[in-house]
């Protein structure tokens, strides 16, 4: 997947593909949750199909960038869900950044779900979303990633829209070169036990899998944890010696990680962003 930074402009035919300790938020949820002019349409489009694509893109927004420019890009983003492709979208301001390093300093996310990876290229090589792409993405993001996975959930439920209010935390793991099938079931069985473990009174759905992004920088897996809002995501945080026992399973099998804390957006935002 590429270095941790981009330090050169990234092209628009790159990226057509793509889209295809507690730190403070790095937004506070007040600008997250509060109304804005222009109501969220948050939709599904059910299918037949058992199987359900994850699609994760992280955006480092350049500092500089005036707020109506971030603003333009997370709505027209958003618009992307009335593509025949798209199941689920999401795209708003990351709330918290749990990463321990300082290189994954990314600002806002894009969460989508397809009910195949056909779908996914779909939506990835779609005019609507090329365009957003080069006019509002690239002139403003200084780095972009993106994680994409076959889900455990099953497609066709309604469990695939993630209610706007929501909190998410994000997982990406980057296994240590060389290990095989065996330490990357270990790290999935972990996973897998989580919602019925430590986050049992926390977690209303989890989903997680093996990437198969070409631009996930490295990082091997990728995991979703929804819980109810923010207050359960702070609960589930805060029960540290459930949280640690369930690291130190997979604590020697990684080589980096990415924790992000986000809240699915009750509205698009016209300022404020």
């Amino acid at each position: 997947m590429m270095s941790l930074r981009v330090n050169s402009p990234i092209s628009s035919s790159t990226f057509s593909h793509l889209l295809l300790h507690k730190p403070k938020p790095i937004f506070p949820l007040s600008l997250i949750s509060k109304p804005f002019s222009q109501t969220r349409k948050f939709s599904i489009k059910m299918s037949s199909s058992t199987q359900t694509i994850e699609h994760i893109v992280l955006f480092k927004v350049n500092e500089k960038t005036e707020p109506t420019k971030i603003n333009t890009m997370l709505n027209r983003l958003n618009n992307l869900i009335s593509l025949d492709q798209v199941l689920y979208l999401s795209a708003g301001p990351i709330f918290r950044n749990k990463s321990a390093s300082s290189s994954y300093n990314f600002t806002h996310l894009l969460h989508s779900r397809y009910k195949s990876k056909e779908d996914l290229n779909g939506y990835g090589v779609h005019p609507d979303h090329q365009s957003v792409v080069k006019e509002n993405v690239l002139p403003i993001c200084d780095e972009i990633m993106a994680v994409d996975w076959v889900s455990n959930l099953e497609n066709g439920s309604s469990s695939l829209v993630v209610k706007p209010g929501s909190a998410m935390k994000i997982t990406f793991l980057k296994l240590k070169e060389g290990l095989g099938e065996t330490e990357k079931g270990v790290v999935l069985n972990t996973i897998s036990g989580i919602k019925n473990g430590v986050g049992k009174d926390f977690i209303e759905q989890i989903s997680f899998g093996e990437n198969f992004s070409p631009r996930a920088k490295g990082f091997t897996i990728g995991s979703i944890a929804v819980c109810g809002g923010v207050e359960e995501l702070d609960k589930l945080d805060l029960n540290q010696e459930g949280v640690e026992k369930e690291k130190e399973k997979v604590r020697d099998l990684l080589d980096g990680v990415i924790v992000l804390d986000y809240v699915v957006p009750n509205s698009l935002s016209t300022a404020n962003l």
